[in-house]
């Protein structure tokens, strides 16, 4: 366990150094933190393939975002639930079912296999790569959806940061109340990771709203994966791997997040302690955008070809487009 978190310590420095460096920017000279971080990490890509970075960058990519969105919870009252209102729940829930068929009929439209149309669909519609790789878990294992679940993390992660730096923008533009911003950009950005930093790029509280909807966005995805492996289970008993260990249908961060938030609600955790909590959040979450800046290729988006890209391109702007449509409905019946 020591020698493999050794291994970790080069790829964690450097995403920590980026990190403190988009601080020191943006504290001296202001701006986002965040994009900061992202721009800075791009910038450091070549490092993405050094065999002494990769452990640590994967860490902070991955781990290290969870941690940091579990500790948000600590940030979250009961009361904040009541800004989702009915309209919210119903068009979140309405925001994942809608983008797996469209992705489902975009794939059958463009000529691509049904597998890549849901794997893709579920990952723009819900959370990014962790609902990838969770719905690929109940498909049946051959090379095929290996690839597509491939091709469906690479374009999500993409598209993903690209709406992580372009939606604020919508925001500003739009004039959005921190009640609609975070709906919006929770209801539509793909990863947990980018929606937070999208949110904090406008304000602290934007970023808590942002939070809160994609939370319960990341909530759908146990009945989702319930449904999928439900439908594909005799289909995957041919193909499973004997002792294959599938992913938790709910990960342990939103379980973690649940019981800050629920804590936090009865009044059982001290200021001081959510301060500090806080404070810990943000710097993990600065260390893990900065990883992903790190882990983003522009080139890789071409590697993809027209298809896929259009594909995914077409969720992601369906996904947006849905949610702005709630924002202004939502603003015309108040």
């Amino acid at each position: 366990m020591f020698a493999d978190m050794k291994k970790m310590v080069p790829g964690i420095m450097l995403c920590a150094v980026i990190a403190v460096a988009a601080t020191f920017v943006s504290e001296h000279y202001g701006g986002p933190q965040f994009l900061y971080a992202l721009l800075i990490g791009i910038a450091f890509h070549f490092l993405s393939d050094n065999d002494k970075c990769i452990p640590g960058i994967e860490f902070s990519a991955k781990k290290l975002v969870r941690f940091g969105v579990a500790l948000l919870g600590a940030r979250i009252v009961a009361s904040d639930v009541s800004d989702l209102g009915l309209i919210g729940v119903a068009a979140l829930v309405g925001a994942v079912a809608l983008t797996i068929g469209f992705g489902l009929l975009m794939a059958r439209i463009l000529g691509l296999p049904s597998m890549l149309g849901l794997l893709s669909g579920g990952g723009t519609g819900i959370c990014g790569i962790s609902a990838t790789m969770a719905i690929s878990a109940t498909l049946p294992s051959t090379r095929e959806n290996e690839r597509y679940t491939l091709l469906t993390a690479i374009g999500v992660a993409i598209f993903s940061t690209v709406a992580m730096v372009l939606y604020p923008l919508v925001v500003k533009t739009v004039g959005m109340s921190t009640a609609e911003a975070g709906l919006f950009l929770g209801g539509s950005i793909h990863d947990v990771a980018q929606v937070v930093g999208a949110g904090l790029i406008i304000s602290p509280e934007v970023g808590d709203a942002a939070t809160l909807s994609k939370m319960f966005r990341v909530a759908m995805l146990m009945p989702v994966v319930v449904i999928l492996a439900l439908t594909f289970h005799a289909e995957r008993k041919k193909t499973e791997t004997v002792g294959a260990k599938p992913p938790p249908i709910l990960p342990l961060f939103l379980v973690v997040f649940a019981l800050l938030a629920a804590a936090n609600s009865m009044g059982w955790i001290p200021k001081e302690a959510v301060a500090i909590s806080s404070e810990l959040s943000r710097w993990c979450l600065v260390i893990s955008i900065s990883a992903l800046g790190v882990k983003t290729s522009l080139e890789k988006l071409a590697e993809l070809g027209w298809k896929p890209i259009a594909l995914m391109s077409s969720e992601a702007i369906f996904v947006a487009t849905y949610m702005l449509i709630i924002v202004f409905i939502s603003r015309a019946i108040a």
